[in-house]
């Protein structure tokens, strides 16, 4: 398949990308810069501008576009940012598919924030919105991805914490290295996460499934929080002495604290595993010695 893939050069979209050369197809990439070689191609998503033939041409689009939520304090103005570079993007994608007489497939990026603060609650694609920035971030999010619905299969897949080297692991490796590796919180809020590998690997699986609409891709079984911080820190040969208590989360990052760190969400990959898809990291040690081994 011809794949055009937005936010190539990302933490997800190297991986992806290597997963989807390594497997014969053949990527093209979105850019915002002057293009680097035959494979890039320029867009400018805040603009709505892309070239349509470009579109006609591919079997698929994979969206990655997106401003990090890792990246603090959440000030009014970042906030604007995290909503209209997805939205942006994603509308800017949609609509052109939408116009296209050939339109290509769209895998959309989505997140589990959509469904919130949820403790004891099993959460699958069934489940309805859920209350917060996030969640509403989502919601306008997948919103623009389904202006492509009536005329080719849309997947918005919602993901979780990606275990690897980069994103948000990246600030738990950081302060664990230096002997900060902390319990956050109470450490029993649940952290639904998936393997760098295994989320390249299921966007590339759902390229070629018949699966539409809302897709949770996170590993089986979410595990609380203190189980990934404890053993992140003995996979790194480091302490994990100390506790971040939930207020001190709170007052010192706000509402990003508490969406990011502290909410609880035992999600299930209802629909991924239904459809066929083998998980080749099951356990999040086992995710997590994979790239700290290399």
């Amino acid at each position: 398949m011809r794949v055009l893939v937005s936010g190539a050069s990302g933490f997800i979209g190297t991986e992806l990308c290597a997963q989807l050369e390594s497997t014969g197809h053949q990527v093209l990439r979105l850019v915002r810069h002057e293009p680097g070689d035959a494979s890039q191609h320029r867009w400018d998503p805040d603009a709505g501008v892309i070239d349509g033939g470009l579109v006609a041409s591919v079997d698929a689009i994979v969206n990655l576009s997106g401003a990090s939520t890792g990246h603090l304090p959440w000030t009014p103005g970042y906030k604007k940012i995290i909503l209209t570079s997805r939205v942006n993007a994603t509308r800017t994608l949609a609509e052109a598919i939408a116009r296209s007489l050939t339109p290509p497939i769209f895998l959309s990026g989505s997140a589990v924030g959509y469904y919130g603060d949820q403790p004891g609650v099993k959460l699958t694609e069934a489940t309805a919105k859920g209350d917060g920035f996030l969640a509403d971030v989502v919601a306008a999010w997948e919103l623009a991805a389904n202006i492509a619905a009536e005329h080719t299969r849309v997947v918005t897949f919602r993901t979780g914490l990606v275990v690897g080297a980069g994103g948000a692991f990246t600030p738990l490796q950081v302060l664990t290295r230096f002997g900060l590796g902390a319990r956050i919180g109470s450490g029993t809020q649940h952290w639904p996460w998936i393997s760098l590998h295994d989320e390249a690997a299921a966007i590339v699986h759902l390229l070629t499934s018949t699966l539409s609409g809302p897709v949770n891709l996170v590993a089986p079984g979410a595990v609380p929080a203190e189980r990934v911080t404890t053993h992140l820190a003995e996979a790194m040969h480091r302490w994990h002495p100390w506790v971040v208590p939930e207020l001190l989360i709170r007052v010192t990052l706000g509402e990003a604290g508490h969406i990011l760190l502290l909410t609880s969400q035992d999600i299930v990959p209802t629909r991924l595993v239904a459809d066929g898809f083998e998980f080749r990291d099951t356990t999040v040690e086992g995710a997590i010695d994979a790239f700290i081994t290399g």
